[in-house]
Order: C-alpha cells, then structure tokens, then sequence
C-alpha cells in the first residue's frame, strides 16, 4: 500500500506535475484517469449537442469516478484532488494529453 506524500506548497504547475506523476505510477490507475476523462468529455460534448443539463454532473461522476477508484482500489492512496485541486485537475488533463500522444504509456 503506497502512503500519501507529504503535503507541501508548489512554486507552481511544473514543480506539482512530478509528484503527479508519482502517484499515478500504476498503469491500471493511469487507464481509468483516461477512460474517466474521454467519457466526461464524450458527456460535455452530449451537454453542447443536446442542451440537457444532465450531462453535466454524469461528466463531473465520470471524470472524478473513475480517477478515485484508480487510487483508492488500485494505487492506494488519496487522490491529489484533495489537497490540490486545481494543479490535480491540470494535471489529469496533461497526463491525457500525454498518454494520448504515447508520451505515457497506458
């Protein structure tokens, strides 16, 4: 079981995204952050075509779900949402990106 790192202040996003990364070091973590964010991207894009507000919070469910499970049932331990929540959620859409273009593996 992996113990959550120390909190501490970051100077910024780049200092924050290398412990990111550290705690998502489990691949099975790091394909549910990807499933999770192309649904609730598939869902806002149901929210823009639809106009249903519903979407909206099965976005929010998706992308914050699937993340959560990644760390509390695979990785074991507690998502950077909660004690960094912006850097976490720019973090989790840089990783997409990266795993996206093969910079991460899946």
């Amino acid at each position: 079981m992996s113990t959550a790192l120390p909190d501490r202040k970051y100077a910024d996003f780049s200092d924050f995204y290398p412990t990111y990364l550290s705690e998502h070091s489990h691949r099975v973590n790091r394909q549910l952050h990807f499933l999770g964010s192309t649904l609730a991207l598939l869902a806002l894009m149901m929210l823009l075509i639809s106009h249903q507000w519903w979407w909206l919070p099965v976005a929010v469910l998706c992308g914050y779900g699937f993340a959560w499970i990644g760390h509390f049932a695979v990785e074991k331990n507690q998502p950077a949402t909660f004690r960094h929540p912006l850097y976490s959620f720019m973090g989790d859409w840089v990783m997409y990106w990266q795993m996206l273009t093969g910079q991460i593996s899946f």
